[in-house]
């Protein structure tokens, strides 16, 4: 049990120490024996659980995947407060979770990595789906302005992340609660309007899939 315990936390490491750098560095970079000195394990214990950093890169996606998993989990309440409260979350865990981050980064510049390259469509669908819920429950305003709006939040959250490579500020609450502010107005029904928090419900704190 223990050597097993064992093998999951360098596993673990690994996949940690890979986001680290395929965020820091860029996947191309990055080599497998930059990662295994930097979990502090030997190039053997590596190749043991990767055959090769495609194989690590898909397993750093996989572990984002889970984690915008939990960010986009449904709650009871009502579905367009539940999309603010995620994008909020999303933004926050971009500048705090570096395997999340790298996740998203794998995307944009790694087509062949599976789970990596599925993860923007996974955060589209779910904002697209949100807001067909939120028409359902008679949030929206009458309109095609939810098509346009999805399409919007998607670009302005993944936008946020690239910028905040280069200044912390644009992963701060501040931009997202004033892109909500500008977009409430027109996009939600107006008897649900003062209803609706900019800035998010929810604290934030780190999440474990």
């Amino acid at each position: 049990m223990a050597t097993q315990e064992r093998a999951v936390r360098t596993r673990n490491t690994l996949i940690e120490s890979a986001a680290e750098l395929f965020d820091r560095d860029g996947y191309d970079v990055a080599t497998l024996s930059t990662i295994s000195a930097r979990a502090g394990v030997s190039s053997g214990a590596l190749h043991f659980h990767f055959t090769s950093k495609a194989t690590l890169a898909d397993a750093v996606g996989q572990a984002a995947a889970l984690r915008l998993e939990v960010i986009t989990r449904q709650e009871a309440g009502g579905a367009l407060q539940m999309l603010i409260d995620a994008t909020h979350a999303l933004v926050w865990h971009l500048n705090h979770d570096v395997v999340l981050r790298a996740g998203f980064g794998l995307n944009d510049r790694l087509e062949h990595v599976r789970d990596g390259a599925g993860l923007r469509a996974k955060w589209q669908a779910w904002v697209e789906h949100a807001f067909v819920r939120a028409d359902r429950e008679g949030a929206l305003a009458p309109g095609p302005l939810a098509r346009d709006a999805a399409t919007a939040v998607v670009a302005f959250t993944s936008g946020l992340g690239i910028l905040g490579r280069q200044d912390a500020w644009w992963r701060s609450h501040a931009p997202l609660t004033r892109f909500w502010r500008l977009l409430l107005p027109a996009l939600a029904e107006s008897s649900c309007l003062d209803a609706l928090v900019a800035s998010g419900t929810k604290s934030l704190t780190p999440v474990a899939p």
